[in-house]
């Protein structure tokens, strides 16, 4: 399990939120199996949407989503994670793989490509922000600290690593963020500006030190003082970090009543049932003909088309077609019976 602990440095004038992520992003790895600089790319996006939780979100309820939209192999990153903890994400193309930079380090900036970083805020009542800002060089940490620049007008340093072993396990992962609060003076910024200089990588600092170890050595000579998070009601002095997806089987079963009676039926008659993946973590789910032939009883379709007017999910949550007339032109009855036990 990861953990992430927040602090205050330089007389409170600069906001330090840090994050140790090893076992999270192994997770996603072994979920996914991802290439070497795949799992890199998806554990520095994993820590960031992590961080960025915590330091955009003002409720438990809200979420941050992380889309790094590159024309590189890889496809696009996207990564989500809330104030509870709760880390996931994925890759499009998980064996995609580059060339080593000149320094021996993987290339992340290469798999990525050029594009955009879009961050998705969604509020505790739903309400849903996005934002996008172009790629500066697709080795994520740059471009979190320029979407808090550009966008939340926030500035700040931002810091990840992922290391993986030669056999592909993650050996560690984490991220510092480093806000500079408004009324931080000049000689705070030569500080930290000459600090960072000397930063040859957060990973080994992490490696060597441990996570707050980490951190003040980036911070060192400036006055970090770490909060005590269990007066804000945590039962540690850090926030549990862990890689969970909110799929289940009953999500997935709702997802196949989109799908036709004769859509189902092929999937019976071709693969004997049916197969759904969840891209968020890779977990599969198997329906029997049985359960597939069950989702009939559950529903109502336009008699003409076949377009679905109404279904209870399992969750107890009622689906309405959304307009008076059906696709087809057909009146659809606004509070059509339920089927039949």
């Amino acid at each position: 399990m990861g953990r992430l602990v927040r602090g205050l440095a330089a007389e409170g004038r600069l906001r330090v939120l840090a994050a140790e992520t090893t076992d999270v992003v192994e997770e996603a790895r072994r979920r996914h199996s991802t290439s070497p600089t795949a799992t890199a790319a998806l554990g520095r996006a994993l820590t960031g949407a992590a961080l960025l939780a915590f330091l955009l979100s003002k409720s438990p309820r809200e979420r941050v989503t992380l889309i790094l939209d590159g024309d590189g192999p890889l496809g696009g990153v996207v990564a989500e994670a809330g104030v509870d903890g709760a880390v996931r994400g994925y890759v499009k193309n998980p064996a995609a793989e580059a060339e080593l930079r000149a320094d021996g380090k993987l290339n992340v900036g290469a798999l990525v490509g050029a594009g955009e970083l879009r961050v998705i805020r969604v509020l505790a009542a739903g309400e849903q922000f996005d934002s996008s800002v172009p790629l500066v060089s697709g080795e994520v940490a740059e471009d979190l600290a320029h979407y808090l620049w550009q966008s939340e007008q926030i500035p700040s340093a931002v810091l990840l690593g992922v290391r993986v072993a030669p056999g592909g396990q993650v050996e560690a992962a984490g991220g510092l963020v480093i806000q500079v609060l408004p009324d931080a003076e000049e000689e705070t910024l030569a500080r930290l500006e000459q600090n960072l200089a000397g930063i040859r990588g957060f990973t080994d600092l992490l490696v060597e030190h441990g996570l707050e170890g980490a951190a003040e050595r980036v911070l060192e000579g400036m006055g970090l003082e770490w909060t005590d998070l269990r007066s804000l009601g945590y039962a540690e002095d850090a926030v549990p970090l862990r890689f969970a997806c909110r799929c289940s089987r009953e999500k997935a079963l709702d997802a196949l009543a989109y799908f036709s009676p004769e859509e189902r039926e092929a999937m019976i008659r071709e693969d004997g049932g049916a197969e759904v993946i969840c891209h968020w973590c890779g977990e599969v789910y198997r329906f029997s003909p049985e359960e597939l032939r069950a989702l009939g009883a559950e529903e109502v379709r336009c008699p003409d088309c076949g377009e679905l007017w109404y279904k209870k999910r399992a969750d107890g949550v009622e689906i309405v077609y959304p307009e008076a007339a059906c696709r087809c032109g057909r009146p659809v009855a606004t509070e059509p019976e339920p089927p039949s036990a």
